[in-house]
């Protein structure tokens, strides 16, 4: 099956071999065909190829589909009542978390799984075509593998977050948890699980107790990923680079040697505005991390109660009117960048050989992303079969 698209007036691939040379790799009256799921050529709208779909893009612009390489999305139950309380003025101390999982634990399987496909319709219709899925709303052996089941029926980026907290049940043996997380846990969510990830954050999992966690699970055949320093500086940025993981997440506080040492590392910077946004929190600037010439994504964060955002848009938005980055900046970081820190280069960009995922916007520049926040600014989303 091919698809050739025409009359695209602006193409964005994120590949500087095609082009105007920049990191964006932008063409404009250009054409696209896509084959078998990948790329296959890019060039000008003068060129006619045989295919069997076209698709005209009637002069709107084209950018790679969205890679939201953070998101929470098995769980049931909702937490309004503490996003009220956040704008009133309270301050979140990542309290919560065990609403959602007695919620969680209380659902049945055909539940979990309906409103899991409500939320990646969503992220899928605001242009996200691959998602990164974790679990951590059980925290108990058969509860963390029904997550992981779940999840990787929508997705071949699935994470185990058993560390996510210490469970109501365990608070008195925090040891106890840990001996079940690093044991039976992971021994059943390594054959499900692509990637394991840990909260090492006030409240959650130390520095040392997180090394372990993710010793084990490098053990095990897993990619490491961490969730750190949201409410404080702490050691989890220097932990992530030290594990090799590909990715720490939040980086609301960050020192100038955390900068340094992601900067000389193969570890990528996720942001996760949404978690700002809906716990007013402050923002961190993306300028001071591209600056320093750490690589930088954009995701979601998708979860009921820090940051219940399924649309990528806003993310880039965000990004744009909250962190100093400028809107190319915050497209790839969205796109190549959630790309990097999942470590693929088959998607996030639009070069040859690529898959064939990717976005007509309602829009003639992808500048309409921050423009137009709110908007409905995404018209086709193609994506390429799993």
């Amino acid at each position: 099956m091919s698809i050739f698209i025409r009359n695209i007036g602006e193409l964005t691939t994120n590949d500087p071999s095609i082009g105007d040379g920049t990191v964006m790799g932008r063409l404009h009256n250009a054409a696209i065909m896509i084959s078998e799921g990948r790329v296959v050529w890019v060039g000008n709208n003068d060129t006619e190829l045989e295919a069997d779909e076209y698709i005209d893009a009637e002069g709107a612009a084209v950018i790679p589909g969205f890679v939201d390489s953070h998101t929470h999305l098995v769980f049931c139950g909702e937490r309004s009542d503490e996003f009220e309380t956040r704008m009133a003025g309270k301050r979140y101390d990542g309290g919560g978390i065990m609403r959602t999982v007695d919620a969680t634990r209380a659902a049945s399987r055909e539940v979990l799984n309906h409103e899991t496909s409500l939320r990646a319709e969503e992220l899928r219709a605001s242009g996200v075509t691959t998602m990164e899925i974790k679990s951590g709303y059980a925290l108990n052996v058969q509860g963390e593998q029904r997550l992981l089941e779940i999840a990787a029926s929508f997705s071949d980026e699935v994470t185990f977050l058993g560390a996510h907290v210490v469970p109501q049940e365990f608070v008195v043996n925090r040891e106890a948890y840990i001996a079940l997380v690093i044991g039976e846990m992971l021994n059943n969510a390594k054959s499900i699980a692509k990637w394991a990830d840990v909260f090492c954050d006030n409240g959650a999992f130390s520095v040392d107790e997180a090394r372990r966690i993710l010793s084990a699970a490098r053990e095990a055949g897993l990619g490491l990923r961490l969730h750190g320093n949201q409410f404080g500086e702490g050691g989890a940025v220097a932990l992530a680079v030290e594990m090799d993981c590909a990715s720490v997440d939040h980086c609301t506080y960050v020192s100038d040697n955390d900068l340094k040492l992601l900067a000389s590392s193969n570890t990528v910077a996720t942001l996760l505005p949404g978690a700002e946004f809906s716990t007013k929190s402050p923002y961190p600037s993306g300028r001071r991390f591209l600056d320093a010439g750490v690589t930088v994504a954009l995701a979601t964060d998708c979860n009921p109660g820090t940051s219940y955002v399924t649309s990528m848009p806003l993310v880039v938005a965000l990004a744009v009117r909250e962190m100093n980055m400028t809107v190319d900046e915050a497209l790839w970081a969205a796109t190549a960048g959630g790309a990097a820190a999942l470590r693929r280069s088959d998607i996030g960009t639009l070069s040859l050989g690529a898959r064939g995922d990717l976005v007509i916007l309602n829009a003639p520049r992808a500048a309409h992303l921050a423009y137009r926040p709110g908007g409905n600014v995404v018209r086709t989303v193609l994506r390429s079969a799993r």
